[in-house]
């Protein structure tokens, strides 16, 4: 099978390598020759994968043509280029290909909706979409390192075509008709990960993180279920699992961004000593704006939208969360207790 990878960043190469070492035959591409020269002579990217060496099976290439003849076409762009990548591909890409797409975030230029959306949009319905999503990092995925992940799509073929092509001893790959679910978990589960961080950057303890990835997934598939999504999924991969990794690890760019935020710096100076995209500030506005329009409350989206995007303190949005109205943990569940 011939697969067309758009996009040379760690999650790109992670994927490149895995669909090699599964037989396939692997082609990556990058916006940038330079890079695409890096690629060739280096055969890796020390900043982003430090000790990971591409196969030299897999090919390096800035010409996107190369997409009108793969069987399955990656996208692992930054979101801020789906839309413009997507509506490339639409010109190169036949009928009836699979567009896989890896990015967690929403197409804010076009009302928050949901990347799949985006792609399906700019190729006119003509190709089947597959999200996969999950709890996955690339260092870890680079290094063979056992992962599962989800597979979502309105296709059961195409999410079947990408389970077969991925899936491995060492990757596992699960299926699932409830792509809104999936992209959604995938993009809000960054809100609570940079709230996460921030909760390390103040010095607050392991309870603390507990209460607040609990509540925090509690809201996202409030939300999630409110926007299309099954609720099971938010208990999933794509919900919890992507929660538990992208709040406890240091490979996560949200949390730690979210720890130099809690020690001082702003939102812009934690992004930019990240030094990539921080998915969890841009999915904060998202968040919020879109239970805004749905009438859920969110209350720790609603903090850190104050923290980050209108300036208040920290501490005070701690307390804020804090002294909330008593509330049920369950909803109805005062019903139960009638009987």
């Amino acid at each position: 099978m011939k697969v067309f990878v758009v996009g040379c960043g760690g999650w790109g190469m992670a994927l490149s390598m895995l669909l090699d070492s599964n037989g396939h035959d692997v082609t990556s591409w990058s916006f940038f020759e330079e890079e695409c020269r890096m690629l060739r002579e280096n055969r890796g990217n020390e900043k982003l994968l430090p000790g990971v060496k591409l196969p030299e099976s897999i090919e390096i290439t800035n010409d996107l043509t190369g997409a009108k003849d793969a069987d399955i076409v990656l996208m692992a762009v930054p979101s801020f280029a789906v839309h413009s990548t997507a509506e490339n591909l639409s010109k190169i890409v036949p009928e009836g290909r699979v567009i896989v797409n890896v990015g967690k975030g929403l197409d804010r230029d076009n009302g928050y909706c949901r990347f799949s959306e985006t792609i399906k949009r700019a190729t006119n319905g003509k190709n089947p979409i597959v999200a996969l999503t999950g709890p996955t990092h690339a260092e870890e995925v680079s290094r063979g390192i056992l992962t599962a992940i989800l597979a979502a799509s309105e296709s059961r073929e195409a999410a079947e075509i990408v389970q077969e092509a991925f899936m491995n001893e060492r990757f596992r790959v699960y299926t699932s008709p409830d792509i809104i679910g999936a992209e959604l978990g995938g993009c809000f589960k960054n809100i609570i990960a940079l709230a996460a961080g921030i909760c390390d950057g103040i010095g607050l303890g392991d309870n603390s993180k507990a209460a607040l990835m609990t509540r925090g997934l509690s809201e996202i598939a409030r939300l999630g279920v409110a926007l299309g999504g099954q609720s099971d999924t938010f208990a999933g991969l794509s919900g919890v699992g992507d929660l538990i990794v992208t709040c406890t690890s240091m490979h996560s760019r949200n949390r730690r961004a979210g720890i130099k935020i809690g020690q001082g710096m702003s939102a812009d100076q934690a992004m930019k000593e990240v030094g990539a995209v921080v998915e969890g500030y841009y999915a904060t506005e998202a968040g919020y704006m879109l239970a805004q329009k749905a009438g859920i409350e969110m209350p720790i989206t609603t903090a850190m939208y104050e923290l980050l995007y209108n300036g208040r303190d920290v501490n005070e949005c701690v307390r804020m969360l804090m002294s909330r109205p008593k509330k049920n943990e369950l909803e109805n569940s005062f019903d139960l207790w009638k009987k």
